[in-house]
This record gives C-alpha cells, sequence and structure tokens, in this order.
C-alpha cells in the first residue's frame, strides 16, 4: 500500500498544501492547493499572526481533506529566510602553550560560534542567546600571530585568530509554526529547513562533497545553501528577490504589479510579451528590450546574492542551482555567473523535471516555483528533524535535530560559556635576576572535561536522544615550577678548600635572597637571584665574602674610610696562596684548589695615614751644633666618633674616622729647645743666636736644613 504524506509551505504569500503518495523509492504528487494569505500575517519566514495563518492552513487542509480522508500529521519547513548569519572572530593567546591539538581547535571554534550567538541575540535584543539554535557554522580562516594559515593542528605561536560563519535559527520561528499547526488540528510529523528540501530532491548526498550553492529566489528573500565534504555547510539570506524584478518591470512600464509579475514570466519562456499598461496602451515588449530597461536591477540582485555567496563559502562554488518563482529573473543566470567567475553553464534553473524519483512530472506545473513544497514532502520524510532531549549537568535541554547534533550544539543551547569552564592560568611570579625584573609564568589552565553517559567524550562527539552529558570546569594552572638551572643554566660544581675548610661553590656561583643555593632548588615569588662567574681568585673571594667566610679585606679591596675618602689597606698586611704559592686575586682557580688568606692586623693611625701620603705631623730637619735634630708639630686631628686619636692608636679594616686639620705656625728658632738638652750654665755669657752663622734672634723662621748655634756674643 502506498504511504501518504502531507506536506505545508507556509510561505510569506501563499500556503501550499501538497498529498504525495511514496511508493519504494519513488514519489507522485496526488494532489495540490495553493491559498494566499488575506493580510500580511507573515514576515521573512516567521508567523506574526498565529491565528490568521492558521485559518489558511486550516483551509487547505479541509480541502484537501474532502478527497483524501482526514489529515492530522504534516511535514513542514521553517523558511530559509529566518535564518540569521553572524560572522565574528575570536582571538585567543598561546604563548608559551603545547602544541594545539583537534580538542583545542574545536574548543576555540566553539567560542567563536557562541560569540556569534551572543552578537546574533544582542543586533535582535533577544533576551538571551539561547533564543536560537545554531544550524551550521563555516570556518573562513586560521590566522596564526596575524599570519592566515591552512591548519593550526600542531601549530605553536603568540595568538591565534578564526574567523567563522554561524547561521542561526531563532526558536521562536519553530514554536509559532508548531502552534499554527496546533491550532488547526494538525501535529507535526516531520520538520526541515527550505533549503534542505530544496538540497534534498535537488543534491542527492553523492554529490554533496561538490561544493554546490542553492539559492532559493522567492518574492522577497533569496535564500542559500552551501554543501561541501558530503553535508549542508552554511546557509545565508538576502533580502532582495523576484519583487525587486517585478517592481522594475512595473516603472519601467506603468503596469500593475499582477501584470508585471506576469509579463517578467513570459519574458523569460517566450522572449517577449504584450503589455497594456495603465493608460490602456498595448505594446509589445521583446526579451533584450526588457533586460535593457531593468538591467540595473538584475544586477543588483545577482551581486547581492554572488556576494553573500562569497561571504558564507570564502571562494567560488563549483555551480550554482537556482529554484523559485524568482530564479526566472532575465539574464539572472548569466550575470551571477559573471559574478563569480564561473561558466556560464555552471550557473542553472532548476525546476521539477529535475527532482529525482518523483513519477508523473509531466502532469505537474513546469519550472522551478513548486521544487521546494514538493522537496518540503520528500526531505522531511527522508530526513527529518526531530526534537531531541539531553541533560547538561542535570538540566534538561530540548534541541532542533536538523543536522548531526554533537556535545557542543548541547552547550550552545544550555547557554554554558566554554570559555568560563577552562582552569585560569596560574599564578606568574615576579623575581630579580642581578637586579632586573624577570615574569615567570605559571602553567595554561586544563580544558574542561566532557562525559557522555560516564564516557568521556570530546566537542565534536554526536549526541542521541536522553543522553546525559556532563562537563566539568578544568582545574587551574599551577604556579611556576622554576628551579636555579632553568633560569641560570646548568651549574657545575667546584671543591676547594679556604683557609683549611672545605667549601663547595657552584659555576656560576649563584645567590637566592643573600644564600648561596644550588641547581635545583626551588625559585619562589619576589626571589631576589644574584649569579657571579666564578673564573679566578678575585671571583672566589666574591662569592666567599657573600657567604661570610673571607676574613678581613686585603689589600685591593677598601678598607677604611677618612673624611668620606676610601682609602685601601696597605698591601704589606695580609699575604694570599693557592697551593701554598703567592697569588694575585686574578689568579685562575680549579678544581682542588687550596687557598690561603691571612687576615690583615690592625695598624697604628699614624702607620697607616702614612701609607696613604696623609701624615698627621710636619717635620723639618735642621742642624744643631753640628747635630741632626727632627723637629715636628701635629697638623691633623683624628677622632673616632668623638674620641680623639694618638698617633699610635690602632685601627680596623673598615672603620670610619674624621679628620681636621689644625692651623700651625712656622718652626723658630726657640721651637728647637724643645728637641735638645743644653746646660743653660755653660752657655757662655754673653751669648749670641747664629742661624747659618749669622746673628739671629728666637723668632727667627726655621727652615729645612738649617745650621743652627750658640755661641759669645761679639763685640766688635
Amino acid at each position: 500500500m502506498n504511504e501518504k504524506i502531507f506536506a505545508l509551505d507556509i510561505g510569506t504569500r501563499s500556503v501550499v498544501g501538497i498529498m504525495m503518495e511514496k511508493s519504494d523509492d519513488s514519489y507522485k504528487v496526488a494532489d495540490m492547493v495553493t491559498r494566499e494569505h488575506e493580510e500580511r500575517s507573515m514576515l521573512d519566514g516567521q508567523i506574526h499572526d498565529i491565528l490568521s495563518v492558521s485559518r489558511v492552513i486550516d483551509e487547505v487542509k479541509k480541502e484537501l481533506e474532502q478527497k483524501h480522508g482526514p489529515l492530522h500529521k504534516v511535514c513542514v519547513a521553517a523558511a530559509g529566510r529566518a535564518l540569521r548569519t553572524k560572522r565574528t572572530s575570536i582571538q585567543k593567546s598561546v604563548d608559551q602553550h603545547p602544541l594545539m591539538t583537534y580538542e583545542d581547535i574545536s574548543h576555540l571554534e566553539l567560542q567563536a560560534v557562541q560569540q556569534a550567538q551572543f552578537e546574533i541575540a544582542q543586533e535582535f535584543d533577544e533576551a538571551t542567546s539561547t533564543d536560537y539554535y545554531c544550524v551550521g557554522y563555516s570556518v573562513l580562516h586560521y590566522y596564526l600571530d596575524d599570519q592566515p594559515i591552512g591548519s593550526l593542528i600542531d601549530q605553536q605561536g603568540k595568538e591565534v585568530t578564526i574567523d567563522i560563519i554561524a547561521t542561526f535559527l531563532p526558536k521562536v520561528v519553530v514554536e509559532s509554526l508548531l502552534s499554527a499547526l496546533q491550532r488547526s488540528g494538525l501535529e507535526m510529523d516531520a520538520l526541515t529547513l527550505e533549503p534542505i528540501a530544496a538540497i534534498q530532491v535537488l543534491i542527492p548526498p553523492s554529490m554533496r562533497r561538490l561544493n554546490v550553492a542553492l539559492v532559493d529566489i522567492g518574492a522577497g528573500t533569496s535564500d542559500i545553501a552551501l554543501t561541501d565534504e558530503g553535508t549542508v555547510t552554511a546557509y545565508g539570506m538576502v533580502p532582495v528577490a523576484g519583487d525587486e524584478i517585478t517592481e522594475a518591470i512595473s516603472d519601467a512600464y506603468l503596469l500593475d504589479f499582477p501584470l508585471a509579475e506576469k509579463a517578467k514570466r513570459e519574458l523569460t519562456e517566450h522572449k517577449e510579451t504584450t503589455m497594456t499598461d495603465i493608460l490602456g496602451f498595448e505594446t509589445i515588449v521583446k526579451y533584450e528590450e526588457a533586460v535593457t530597461e531593468i538591467e540595473a536591477s538584475i544586477q543588483l540582485l545577482a551581486d547581492r546574492i554572488g556576494d553573500e555567496i562569497l561571504l558564507m563559502n570564502g571562494k567560488s562554488p563549483k555551480a550554482v542551482m537556482l529554484v523559485g518563482g524568482g530564479s526566472q529573473t532575465p539574464e539572472l543566470t548569466k550575470r551571477l555567473a559573471d559574478k563569480l567567475q564561473l561558466p556560464a553553464n555552471r550557473v542553472a534553473i532548476r525546476g521539477i523535471d529535475a527532482v529525482q524519483n518523483l513519477e508523473e512530472k509531466d502532469k505537474l506545473p513546469q519550472g522551478p516555483d513548486y521544487v521546494t513544497p514538493i522537496g518540503i514532502a520528500i526531505a522531511a520524510k527522508q530526513s527529518p528533524v526531530h526534537y531531541i532531549s539531553v541533560t547538561v549537568n542535570q538540566r534538561t535541554i530540548r534541541l532542533f535535530d536538523m543536522k548531526s547534533l554533537k556535545v557542543g550544539d548541547a552547550f550552545l543551547a544550555a547557554g554554558i560559556d566554554f570559555s568560563k569552564l577552562y582552569g585560569k592560568p596560574g599564578q606568574a611570579f615576579v623575581v630579580t635576576v642581578n637586579g632586573k625584573t624577570v615574569p615567570l609564568k605559571g602553567s595554561f589552565g586544563r580544558r574542561p572535561t566532557v562525559q557522555i553517559n560516564g564516557e568521556e567524550a570530546s566537542l565534536d562527539a554526536p549526541i542521541q536522544h536522553q543522553d546525559a552529558i556532563e562537563v566539568t570546569k578544568g582545574t587551574d594552572g599551577e604556579q611556576p615550577k622554576v628551579t636555579v638551572e632553568d633560569i641560570i643554566g646548568d651549574l657545575t660544581s667546584i671543591e676547594i678548600s679556604y683557609n683549611g675548610n672545605s667549601y663547595s661553590l657552584t659555576s656560576p656561583a649563584v645567590f637566592v635572597n643573600g644564600r648561596q643555593a644550588q641547581g635545583k632548588q626551588q625559585i619562589n615569588d619576589r626571589d631576589s637571584i644574584e649569579h657571579k662567574p666564578l673564573r679566578n681568585l678575585r671571583d672566589a673571594k666574591s662569592v666567599l665574602s657573600t657567604m661570610g667566610v673571607w676574613e678581613n679585606t686585603i689589600s685591593e679591596e677598601t678598607a677604611l674610610t677618612v673624611n668620606g675618602q676610601k682609602l685601601n689597606w696597605p698591601e704589606k698586611s695580609g699575604s694570599l696562596t693557592i697551593n701554598e704559592t703567592s697569588a694575585q686575586l686574578d689568579a685562575p682557580i680549579k678544581q682542588g684548589d687550596s687557598i690561603r688568606h691571612d687576615a690583615a692586623p690592625a695598624l697604628s693611625l699614624e702607620e697607616l695615614l702614612i701609607y696613604h701620603d696623609y701624615p698627621m705631623y710636619e717635620q723639618i730637619d735642621v742642624f744643631f751644633e753640628g747635630n741632626t735634630v727632627k723637629m715636628h708639630k701635629q697638623k691633623i686631628k683624628v677622632f673616632r666618633g668623638k674620641q680623639s686619636l694618638h698617633p699610635d692608636d690602632h685601627v680596623e679594616p673598615g672603620e670610619s674616622l674624621k679628620a681636621e686639620e689644625i692651623d700651625t705656625e712656622p718652626f723658630i728658632f726657640q721651637d728647637i729647645f724643645r728637641y735638645i738638652d743644653i746646660d743653660v750654665n755653660a752657655v757662655p755669657k754673653p751669648y749670641q743666636l747664629y742661624k747659618n752663622e749669622e746673628a739671629a734672634s728666637f723668632h727667627d723662621t726655621l727652615f729645612p736644613g738649617d745650621r743652627l748655634s750658640i755661641g759669645l756674643k761679639s763685640t766688635v
């Protein structure tokens, strides 16, 4: 017995009811009824007045029931013009990220679709982004560090960008369709999309591996669907269609709209038409003349359709099929072929004669007008779209099963923001290395885990009715696990002896927060890291001094400060040997060296200052009675704090002293008596002072080398 199929094509202008009979793999149209809407109860594929539309559906149903008996179930299609397409991009930093996997890329694509879904909701002032079903998306471009790239798998860089185009169907379109059917006493038997319906009967699955565009040009809109790699890859719509051409003919020849519509069809079919304008004048118009008059409108329609195909597909498809009444627009196939840079025979109008497995085609209205209604009946039975219910984290979600549903679709329907399910990056460290700030990044957060019915799954895993899906937030990344060697590089160890004690020094020597560190030591936030070379004795001294081992500084180091001036400790005050051989600080060191260093002893203040040519006394040598006399007087006072130091007082390395100069008078003759012993009774009377054998007085100034004496005063 033949199976009967009742289908409805609920369009913007009219409702077409069709009865088909299915026998094995073939179909036959048994009846067809068309009723126009009494008012504008449909707009862009969405039912605006459910009551009005349901009345028209009821009229069509009752007329068909008179011949075919009671009808309770119906196949319908959601209009392709209700689809909303959004192009968007998403960027993600992958600096120091491991090589990208297929799963990583799937996550990014899903985030891009969610972003497009959110943007669509914002544009149309919808309450939430989950008011839309995603019916398909295509990746347009991948970029790595702003450079186009064919695939991101196993790539590594700083930032990736994904451009996608996604298509959504408002849930209200489906819900209003269900309500209108329910009011007419009908139950939805199966559901499809109008573009899918046309593709189903014109492009069999075996041909869908080809990149083909199907354009259903109606009255108000042109609906587009693309196939490639065995599936429908994208949907689109442009709000320009057959009415624009009809209006152009109406304007050019002063015709009312119905006559202009009739003239458009005749021009396409017979290459000429006879028109009677609103003034009553009859005119015979040739095809070429009409094309010239409405050329701008034809080109506009071709350009808009071509631009949308290029946007959705990223390139020209291999071929384009046109259906719908508007596809008969004069010269449209040629203009569209030129726009897409395709050969003229790659863009063609397809009518009922091209519908596969359809019997008695010659008894049906010819042309492309009824391809979609017939396709709805066949597609809804061959590839029905159903609702399925799944649970996502114990929450029931209903999905519109119009394509192969995957885990990602369930997340979209549940409104789960997948980007927030990634673990947060681990806390970063900031350290200083030899005084320079160095950031250390934590590890990336891990991706979320997905399970279907308790088994691990990926985002593109298929889902079925009653599946239980669980998604668990990815664990957060960890703080950096960095060792000294990770920052400095490989370290070697040198064993040395210093003043009889053994020490193990790393090369280069590393100190963390002032303490010697080993290569495997972990680095923490805010650590201060210093590394020093270990090439010679000077380097070893610096390291041992940092460790607090090296004893008092030696000759080349600052040992004393006088009035802020840094003075070195005398070289002779300490000794330095390597393996019992005297050495200088630039002597190289190696494994097993024995270093001996005798600390500098304390010195008298006078010794240290004289060494630096900084004497405390002014001194001159003179001769008295032929004997040398050393005369001196203090010209500098030195203080340790408030304590005045004597020249013989000892000072230690590292002290800070203050020196003050004393204003002194020149040496005079009478000063000599502080340095010599003289018997006053033995001095002749009357006596005379002599300087350089000339008479002098007690107040005569003395100079180095002066010869002084006392003798009998001359009586001459």
